[in-house]
């Protein structure tokens, strides 16, 4: 049960977050907008994302779709080469798909009521509520990871504040609270407190304007606080792909749109089955996928590791040619490019790791774990 706290002391939590916030918020590109679109964008990328990696491709972003309707307009490919490195794919096909019902249905406006933006791909309830309160001013509370932690620790909260539950409850409880006059700038003040000052491992209490009424810190529990479920192991798996060369053309393929890493280009290949050698498997992959065989150079493969974020994977790419008379024709989701060409396609970060390794590509600074 989420245990509330007397009304001075609500009154007073309200008064002192927002002056510290007015005071000591981040300068940050989405916060200079009432743009429900420019603040929708934001939020989507702030998603799982650090605010210092979104900076740059918020900017670019919205320099080459600045409104719904310019987005609407892209093709998805475009779309996801924009992304590429930021991690988490499905947040830019949705971004993308609901774009485009904007500009079908709603003129290119995102909806007012927080009901109608539920509807659209990838808006859940956080992400409507950021929206229609730092937007449009309506009294909607938000409760993000970030918020979650901050309540957690203010209340003292003895349960898993991400248990459904207990969301309900403190979505309630912040609603109670919400000042209806400033309800953006208190959700904003919320998210910056625990983004800057009551952070997940060593919060700043000293710093903290509402750490006299933080029941876990009067209790000594700040830095055991908030309670968290158990997360099961990530399983591993090897990856077997092939660098498959014609002449100075390289094999690129296209994943479904659906699904992970939807839309994004890739090395063809597959997971290693139990039993199975890496070579047997590029073997038996390009097989079923591509319908060929091929002649593996037998030098050690370029590997690489990476984490997504439900799984972690290691590839094995071994460079490879097309047997004697054996053609993989190009189409809509296959592409023999010239290496300097690969700048122009959306690839997983893996793949792009092996290009890096390989010295196709140049190497570039890391993003965040993908879908």
């Amino acid at each position: 049960m989420v245990n509330s706290l007397p009304p001075e002391r609500k009154r007073r939590f309200v008064r002192e977050l927002l002056a510290w916030y007015a005071q000591h918020r981040r300068s940050l590109p989405w916060r200079k907008t009432r743009d429900p679109y420019r603040i929708w964008v934001a939020e989507v990328m702030l998603q799982q994302t650090r605010v210092g990696t979104v900076l740059a491709y918020y900017e670019r972003f919205l320099q080459e779709f600045p409104t719904a309707k310019d987005l609407a307009r892209a093709p998805l490919d475009r779309v996801l080469k924009l992304w590429e490195g930021l991690g988490y794919y499905a947040r830019a096909r949705n971004l993308h798909r609901a774009a485009q019902i904007l500009a079908e249905r709603f003129d290119g406006q995102l909806p007012k009521d927080i009901c109608e933006l539920q509807k659209l791909p990838g808006i859940g309830r956080y992400t409507a509520a950021a929206i229609v309160s730092i937007a449009y001013g309506h009294p909607e509370p938000v409760l993000d990871g970030n918020v979650r932690r901050v309540l957690a620790r203010l209340l003292a909260l003895e349960d898993d504040p991400a248990r459904p539950r207990v969301e309900r409850q403190l979505t309630d409880w912040l609603r109670d609270l919400l000042p209806r006059d400033s309800s953006g700038e208190f959700n904003q003040a919320l998210m910056e407190l625990g983004a800057t000052i009551c952070v997940p491992r060593a919060p700043r209490c000293s710093a903290c304007p509402v750490g006299e009424l933080c029941e876990a810190r009067r209790q000594g529990k700040q830095r055991r606080l908030p309670v968290r479920a158990k997360r099961a192991a990530r399983p591993h798996y090897d990856v077997a792909v092939g660098l498959i060369w014609r002449g100075e053309k390289l094999l690129i393929t296209k994943r479904p749109e659906d699904g992970l890493l939807g839309g994004l280009w890739e090395l063809p290949g597959g997971t290693r089955e139990p039993g199975e050698s890496l070579i047997g498997c590029l073997r038996r992959e390009l097989q079923e996928e591509l319908g060929v065989d091929v002649e593996v150079q037998l030098q050690e493969p370029i590997v690489v590791r990476h984490e997504y974020s439900h799984f972690r994977v290691t590839l094995h790419a071994f460079n490879c040619h097309l047997r004697d008379g054996m053609v993989v024709q190009p189409g809509g989701s296959r592409r023999w490019v010239r290496p300097q060409e690969l700048e122009r396609y959306a690839f997983p970060r893996a793949t792009l790791k092996v290009f890096q390794a390989a010295g196709l590509v140049p190497a570039k600074s890391k993003g965040r774990k993908e879908d």
